[in-house]
């Protein structure tokens, strides 16, 4: 008992749903690296290859709420692994694609696979995480994510060029199948169910579980009450914001980058890295300041004030970026740009679990839903407002005052109650 205690069971599974989000984005990212040796076997042009990248976001978004219901419904154990076979076996099959349509028709089913990640982490999280350290956890998660935007780029590109665009595809895909059996060996869907932890670890976890209100808790979930809600509806809102920021720096940061000042593929590359680290930090001490505030008892700006100190910094580091003649100036605004959006993700997701409950996945999957529509609409709003301006100036404007609306919404959202009840 005393050497579990030392290192509790539960950090095996942060280890594990870290792991997870850095395979998430890696498996993400991939058809941006591949897309010119992509385009050029399947003779594809841009505007194919955008939507290409578009369908799958379109697939993450539809697959997000029936994603989460089944997560809280069967359990985190079985559809982490579920899933993880199936967007695995997707991302393999990618390498088979041979034309146009066949690649439009897997990336819609690749991402309808990863859109329940997220929630099942956040159900997760619910079952084996003590209230008062779900920010930290919440931010290493989606550090996770972060990192492995920024360093899949070159490794990546290191796999195509050494074993081609088809094989490392193929390659990502037996990643996700040796995590999904692992996942589902060792982990358990609650701590009562996990027969090697301690019994002072097990009576910690669950006293601090956040069971009150079992009543609401427990019914249940009809989609009528849901979007009832109005904490469902200021969390779509705000989370809409954020991802509209965030998914610039996966899809036009690099072509901006690169374009705006001049840049070879190198440099571009580095440079479009440097953003995604900063939003890793920003997960970390957005997680750490989450619980230094909760700890002195104050739940609801816990929340409240990481995030909209986040969207805050987020508005400030778009508009800065405009007014920058050199790449470094550009970058050093928009890290600030991406520290600030990524900050509004541990409060956003702790958020859902502390109105969802046992339903954490279904809400958490509804919020992130609206999420990925704010990148779809991010994917296509920046080539579209650059030709009809001839400028990105607008661009960052918009996201801006999308950031400020933002911190507007979350000082209507109320942690504490249930969604049923508010």
């Amino acid at each position: 008992m005393k050497k579990n205690s030392f290192f509790p069971k539960r950090y095996f599974m942060i280890v594990g749903t870290f792991l997870l989000a850095l395979l998430l984005y890696v498996d993400r990212i991939c058809i941006s690296v591949a897309k010119e040796p992509i385009a050029e076997a399947l003779s594809l042009s841009d505007k194919q290859m955008g939507w290409v990248l578009a369908a799958f976001s379109l697939g993450y978004a539809f697959f997000q709420t029936p994603s989460g219901i089944m997560v809280d419904r069967f359990g985190p154990r079985k559809i982490l692994t579920i899933i993880v076979v199936l967007w695995s076996s997707f991302t393999a099959i990618t390498g088979a694609a041979w034309n146009f349509i066949s690649l439009l028709i897997i990336r819609f089913l690749f991402g309808a696979g990863e859109a329940g990640a997220f929630p099942g982490m956040s159900r997760a999280i619910y079952s084996w995480i003590p209230l008062k350290e779900r920010g930290i956890v919440t931010g290493i998660n989606f550090s996770g994510s972060r990192l492995g935007a920024a360093f899949a780029v070159p490794a990546v590109a290191w796999a195509i060029t050494d074993f081609g665009w088809r094989n490392t595809f193929v390659l990502l895909g037996v990643l996700g199948g040796v995590w999904a059996i692992c996942w589902y060996i060792f982990f358990r869907d609650t701590p009562e169910e996990l027969k090697s932890i301690s019994q002072e670890e097990k009576d910690f976890i669950i006293s601090q579980r956040q069971e009150k209100n079992t009543n609401a808790t427990t019914k249940k979930i009809h989609f009528g009450t849901l979007l009832k809600s109005k904490n469902m509806w200021l969390a779509m809102g705000q989370y809409f914001c954020s991802n509209f920021t965030f998914f610039f720096a996966l899809t036009w940061l690099f072509p901006h980058i690169k374009s705006e000042y001049q840049l070879d593929t190198v440099e571009a590359g580095l440079y479009t890295a440097i953003p995604l680290v900063f939003g890793a930090f920003g997960n970390w001490f957005s997680g750490w300041l989450i619980d230094k505030i909760y700890k002195k008892g104050k739940w609801d700006a816990s929340r409240i004030f990481p995030a909209s100190l986040g969207f805050a910094l987020a508005a400030i580091g778009l508009l800065g970026s405009v007014y920058m003649s050199s790449a470094v100036g550009a970058i050093v605004f928009l890290s600030i740009a991406i520290f600030g959006a990524d900050m509004t993700l541990p409060p956003s997701w702790a958020f859902c679990v502390d109105i969802g409950k046992k339903h954490a996945g279904t809400v958490s999957g509804t919020m992130n839903m609206a999420g990925n529509i704010g990148a779809f609409i991010t994917a296509l709003l920046f080539p579209y407002l650059l030709s009809w301006t001839g400028s990105t100036t607008l661009f960052f404007v918009v996201g801006a005052i999308l950031n400020i609306i933002a911190v507007l919404i979350w000082f209507n959202m109320k942690p504490h109650k249930h969604f049923s009840e508010y």
